[in-house]
């Protein structure tokens, strides 16, 4: 990847967030739809979305997502999306099957690995739960994934996450368009006010030392902030002088005074690609830029 290769904008437009973090976040059906297709609109490639609940797994999941997705397929025939795990997290992704079978993917996603999730206490201290997926459910999504021949995207929250994805790639493991994400924590974490941080912060040393473990894969990779806003920090220019991509959205975005909507982080991605001299990638160049080994 160079500063000549296309740069692909991804957005991530809800996750878990609700509208008293920000008002413009995509709940309902009918919003997750009308915010992908304008999101496609002002020049993201690709969108990862939750559904409305979680509360489902397998066929019924999928059936939460199809409410929204197939409205934007009809719109954009061929748009290139993908979902998140369901509440029984790594080894159960009969969904991504499911939705596979309906109405076709490009990409699975695989959590490869454990990081806490907690907020600070009343005396400055952790309170919540290890987020893990186990070595087992990883090999065993990342086998189904291969066999579907469909690609995969890798939330980084940590080194060590890292670690287990370039072993699998070392192996020959790893399915096809694997696409690294690299999760970087802003002061708030995953839960904006009041939650510890995790993994690296979002400065260019920490990024150098993510692509020092990179290497010479050859494996593409995107940046993002969890609980911050990307555009505070160095990593936009970084990814677009360095060959990377980017992930912006309300899922990751927090900030305690601006409350911008989705369509707006992707057009400022966008404009600020452009103005570097470096062209944003259409969907097909994604899925080239991307090595995704679905076209269709």
């Amino acid at each position: 990847m160079t500063a000549a290769t296309p740069l692909v904008v991804v957005a991530s437009i809800n996750g878990d967030r609700s509208k008293d973090d920000n008002p413009n976040v995509p709940r309902s059906d009918e919003e997750i739809a009308e915010c992908a297709i304008a999101c496609y609109d002002a020049g993201a490639a690709i969108i990862h979305a939750h559904p409305v609940s979680r509360a489902n797994t397998g066929a019924a999941a999928a059936e939460d997502y199809l409410r929204s997705w197939r409205k934007v397929r009809e719109a954009r025939p061929g748009a290139v999306w993908y979902p998140t795990l369901t509440k029984q997290l790594g080894g159960e992704i009969s969904h991504i099957l499911a939705l596979d079978d309906v109405i076709g993917m490009h990409f699975g996603c695989v959590d490869p690995g454990g990081v806490p999730f907690a907020r600070l206490g009343a005396q400055g201290v952790p309170k919540g739960y290890f987020y893990t997926n186990s070595l087992d459910s990883i090999a065993a999504d990342f086998a189904t994934l291969r066999e579907r021949n469909l690609g995969v995207q890798l939330a980084i929250f940590e080194p060590h996450y890292l670690r287990i994805v370039l072993t699998f790639h070392a192996a020959g493991l790893l399915p096809k368009g694997a696409v690294i994400n690299l999760y970087f924590s802003g002061e708030h974490g995953v839960f904006g006010p009041n939650s510890m941080p995790f993994g690296l912060p979002p400065t260019e040393t920490a990024l150098r030392a993510y692509l020092e473990l990179i290497g010479d894969s050859g494996l593409p990779w995107t940046v993002s902030v969890w609980g911050g806003d990307i555009f505070d920090t160095p990593l936009p220019q970084l990814a677009i002088s360095l060959g990377g991509h980017l992930m912006v959205g309300l899922e990751p975005y927090f900030h305690a005074q601006r409350t911008p909507s989705n369509v707006e982080l992707v057009e400022r991605a966008v404009a600020m690609t452009k103005a570097a001299g470096r062209p944003v990638a259409g969907r097909g160049e994604a899925l080239d830029v991307l090595a995704c080994p679905r076209r269709d």
